[in-house]
């Protein structure tokens, strides 16, 4: 379902993927705009913390204080760690590759099937799901 101010998955904040798209869900969530099924602070929400060794409540705080996404990730990097180059890129590879032929696989299937997307050998990653999801009706 397309949710008007949230960022697909691959769009990059300081280099970044998907962490665009969390604060764009806690934006949306805190303005009642947010579905209740949209997972927040679990899942990539949770991996993109953990990389940054930040607590997903502390960061909503800091969200909702206000500022742009580049302040926010500059005080995530200041609260937590600061990743070189090497990092995020192989954290961006893993990430947008989750659900193609590893240990997410059957959740990402099912998820499929449950939004009648099975048909869709198009969807391999969840980023890709995520897409199609959020460009249907």
């Amino acid at each position: 379902m397309k949710i008007p101010g949230l960022r697909h998955s691959a769009e990059q904040v300081g280099g970044l993927v998907f962490f665009g798209r969390m604060l764009d869900k806690i934006r949306l969530h805190a303005q009642g705009k947010l579905p209740g099924d949209y997972n927040r602070g679990s899942g990539f929400d949770g991996r993109v913390c953990r990389f940054l060794k930040i607590e997903y409540s502390a960061l909503v705080e800091r969200v909702l204080a206000g500022g742009s996404d580049e302040e926010i990730l500059a005080w995530c990097f200041a609260q937590g760690r600061k990743p070189n180059d090497e990092e995020i890129f192989i954290f961006n590879s893993f990430l947008s590759k989750r659900g193609w032929h590893d240990d997410s696989s059957a959740e990402l299937e099912e998820m499929k099937t449950q939004r009648g997307f099975q048909h869709r050998t198009d969807i391999q990653t969840f980023f890709d799901f995520h897409k199609a999801d959020e460009e249907s009706d």
